[in-house]
């Protein structure tokens, strides 16, 4: 299976709802960073995976829409807890709506809060 990964730092802000976390109820920031995977069994008549220009733009237009944002104020949350979770799942799903290629099969997006905590979603594509 082949395999690429990019990666985009950015910084966003949160708080936790629905239970007491102290300090982390109050809003406060991360330097996230985000690590895309995406695989495929096979390459494309070129012996590319994906267009990696069109890759790059998608991860910078996604970013954009988080990036120096309080990720409560943003219909993506929907007044739900901003988790470390949920947030990578909410990247992956709008990464995969604007990357296409006929090899690519899947992508993963792993979300780093900070040097030692991260968490991941994995969806196929369509």
């Amino acid at each position: 299976m082949y395999k690429l990964c990019f990666k985009r730092k950015f910084v966003a802000r949160h708080f936790l709802i629905g239970g007491d976390w102290g300090d982390e109820n109050k809003p406060h920031s991360h330097s996230y960073e985000l690590e895309l995977r995406l695989f495929g069994n096979s390459l494309d008549r070129h012996n590319y995976l994906v267009d990696l220009v069109l890759v790059e733009k998608s991860l910078d237009n996604v970013v954009a829409l988080f990036e120096d944002k309080l990720l409560n104020n943003l219909p993506s949350f929907n007044k739900t807890n901003p988790s470390l979770e949920l947030f990578s799942r909410i990247l992956a799903e709008k990464i995969a709506e604007t990357i296409t290629g006929d090899t690519l099969t899947h992508i993963e997006v792993r979300l780093w809060e900070n040097d030692f905590a991260w968490a991941s979603w994995e969806q196929a594509v369509k």
